[in-house]
């Protein structure tokens, strides 16, 4: 367990674990701690110059700087996925990872994956099984679902099953979320009771 996640909650940690799985040095961290200077990022295709502090949240850069929405601010301590993003195609928490990690990597967001004339198929299939109620939860269901399909193209309801178990949907929508990203891997489920 590296020093800096001592004291987080278990979730947290395991989503930390992405950060320094991409080699990143949370040293830095401390170097550049309150030092603001432009930095860039790769979001949905396209560079963004950011002018924040190398340890700020990359969730407040996507939604307050860059306008993207998608990503929803829902415990700031990565563990119930609302603001889930791809990181050169990992479901990572945006919540948690500072905005220094992701220079040079490909960040992608639930705006990035399709548009509304033409939907990725991860989110073709959520319309389709009408899989949601108040929606605040989509974005992470939707990306960790992406990330499930990038790796495991053909995944069993149990791979689904696992894969979403850290991505909390206050509703209860959990059925209809299961057939969207079963119906995404090409399995439609018939209705059980």
């Amino acid at each position: 367990m590296h020093s800096l996640q001592r004291g987080m909650p278990p979730l947290a940690r395991l989503y930390t674990n992405v950060i320094l799985d991409f080699d990143l040095t949370l040293t830095l961290q401390r170097k550049h701690q309150g030092r603001t200077g432009a930095m860039r990022l790769t979001v949905n295709g396209r560079n963004h110059d950011v002018d924040a502090a190398p340890d700020t949240a990359l969730l407040y850069v996507l939604r307050n700087d860059l306008a993207l929405n998608g990503p929803k601010y829902g415990c700031g301590l990565g563990e119930c996925g609302a603001c889930a993003v791809l990181i050169d195609g990992v479901a990572a928490r945006a919540c948690v990872i500072p905005i220094e990690g992701c220079a040079g990597r490909n960040v992608v967001t639930l705006e990035g994956l399709g548009s509304r004339e033409h939907p990725d198929p991860v989110q073709d299939a959520f319309i389709r099984e009408q899989a949601a109620q108040c929606g605040y939860c989509l974005n992470g269901m939707i990306i960790t679902t992406k990330a499930l399909l990038t790796r495991n193209p053909n995944p069993s309801e149990r791979d689904v099953l696992e894969a979403l178990r850290y991505n909390l949907c206050r509703c209860g929508a959990h059925i209809e979320i299961i057939r969207a990203a079963m119906r995404a891997a090409g399995h439609a489920l018939e209705a059980r009771d």
